[in-house]
């Protein structure tokens, strides 16, 4: 079992290895359905659809529920693939990161890691590496919901280059991006590209989904550090993929570095009383987190940030905060989750089959 488990952190480790190199391509050339960081992706999209199919047929590995989250999360995924090339056949560009296609990607991906953390932390807690492999497939979490951000991280640098006038992406995907808003190739047409979104959008979501999630890892893990740990591994493999990608003269982007201070934030929140943790953890974190994204936008650089989106980022971080705890720490929330569970059959075990 502790093995099936081992070829999903290979699966995954593929996915985000393509997936990485993927956005940068984009930012250089246009779409190209057999470009190479696809095809590294599609490796690992293979190897998760025969692990799903062996769950599914043999029961080894994974419960009931386990295997229904794993099943929606490919299917979801293999839904969307398609919808994918045929949006980008229509479309052409294939860097907008935020786009209904992309998104049903990002979601079907989700629930195939709620599924296998799941899996997980039921069949490997003998395993010796339990904890780094633990860590490893929060990262795939982490991973899946800053990639969006990865666009303006990307493009903060892109439009700079641009400015230099030594742009990163190839003339014909520059005016194909100009021609797609009816512009000449100016400024305005360059900024929609490398910047689509608002402003307050890329603190929003780093603050909401990449630091929500470490704060989800750190409680249901429990053990110190864990959020620290994750994010450390996560900003190692960007600077190392920083590197590589650099060094074979690809488009490079800003790595978000705050997000450290916004995980030892977490764990230092910790040890707040549990009554007031959700409400001043969220105030501290979030406090933390946008002032490391100035200082990271003011010593080295980062995408442009409105950092009047605190005031309402902070009131829903600790909605969140709180929903957590309450979930998992008061007696009631355990027992909505039981039935949760109860209802999608957790508690049934699929029996091996011949």
């Amino acid at each position: 079992m502790i093995a099936l488990y081992r070829w999903w952190v290979i699966a995954m480790a593929l996915k985000i290895a393509g997936a990485t190199w993927d956005i940068c391509w984009h930012f250089r050339w246009l779409r190209d359905d057999l470009a190479p960081p696809h095809m590294i992706n599609t490796v690992g999209t293979v190897i998760v659809i025969g692990l799903v199919v062996f769950h599914t047929y043999t029961g080894i590995g994974a419960d009931r529920a386990t295997l229904r989250w794993m099943q929606w999360g490919l299917g979801i995924f293999l839904v969307a693939a398609p919808l994918d090339v045929i949006n980008h056949r229509i479309n052409g560009l294939d860097i907008t990161a935020w786009s209904p296609s992309h998104a049903l990607l990002y979601l079907g991906t989700g629930l195939m890691s709620v599924g296998l953390l799941r899996g997980w932390a039921r069949y490997g807690g003998g395993d010796r590496y339990y904890y780094p492999i633990t860590c490893f497939l929060w990262f795939t979490v982490l991973d899946n919901f800053l990639f969006l951000n990865q666009h303006q991280e990307y493009g903060v640098l892109g439009l700079a280059a641009w400015e230099r006038g030594t742009p990163y992406a190839e003339d014909i995907l520059l005016q194909f991006a100009a021609d797609d808003l009816g512009r000449p190739l100016d400024w305005i047409a360059v900024e929609s590209f490398t910047l689509p979104v608002p402003d307050w959008v890329y603190p929003t979501w780093a603050v909401m989904t990449g630091l929500g999630t470490l704060l989800l890892a750190r409680q249901l893990v429990g053990r110190r550090w864990t959020a620290t740990t994750i994010t450390a591994g996560y900003l190692v493999f960007r600077c190392v993929a920083w590197g590589l990608l650099a060094a074979a003269d690809f488009p490079i982007s800003t790595v978000p570095f705050f997000l450290l201070a916004g995980a030892v934030a977490i764990d230092l929140s910790f040890r707040l009383a549990p009554r007031i943790r959700p409400f001043a953890g969220a105030a501290v974190v979030t406090a933390v987190a946008y002032l490391a994204l100035r200082a990271q936008q003011t010593y080295i650089a980062a995408p442009p940030a409105d950092y009047w989106s605190v005031l309402y980022t902070v009131v829903m971080f600790a909605a969140v905060w709180w929903g957590i705890s309450y979930l998992v720490e008061t007696e009631r929330g355990r027992r909505l989750l039981s039935r949760g569970q109860t209802m999608t059959g957790a508690r049934e075990s699929t029996t091996p089959k011949p």
